[in-house]
């Protein structure tokens, strides 16, 4: 596996609460079984410049490597779980590569 980190920007417009929580629920024991780091997420989210806008919830986690990730999200497991998301959630998910290591 490559050893560049990589970063997951997950952008939500959550229409059912109740339902997203159960997604919630089941997120982290899976983010961390693919050795995922979850960050930081924001409600507040400030627009400076451009046209396309995010507007909603912005989470922020992270993967030792693509495969790291590439596996999460296609984790059977991870699949079954995120249909409680796509049925209460519009969602925007871009994975974005770190900086390799610096010598």
């Amino acid at each position: 596996m490559s050893d560049i980190k990589v970063y997951m920007i997950a952008n939500l417009q959550i229409h059912d609460a109740e339902k997203y929580r159960e997604y919630e629920k089941g997120f982290f024991p899976l983010l961390k079984k693919h050795n995922g780091e979850f960050i930081t997420y924001d409600d507040n989210i400030v627009h400076f410049e451009g046209e396309n806008k995010m507007v909603g919830r912005v989470i922020l986690f992270s993967f030792p490597s693509s495969e790291h990730a590439k596996n999460w999200y296609s984790d059977p497991d991870y699949q079954s779980l995120s249909e409680h998301r796509r049925k209460s959630v519009t969602t925007t998910l871009t994975m974005i590569n770190g900086l390799p290591p610096r010598d």
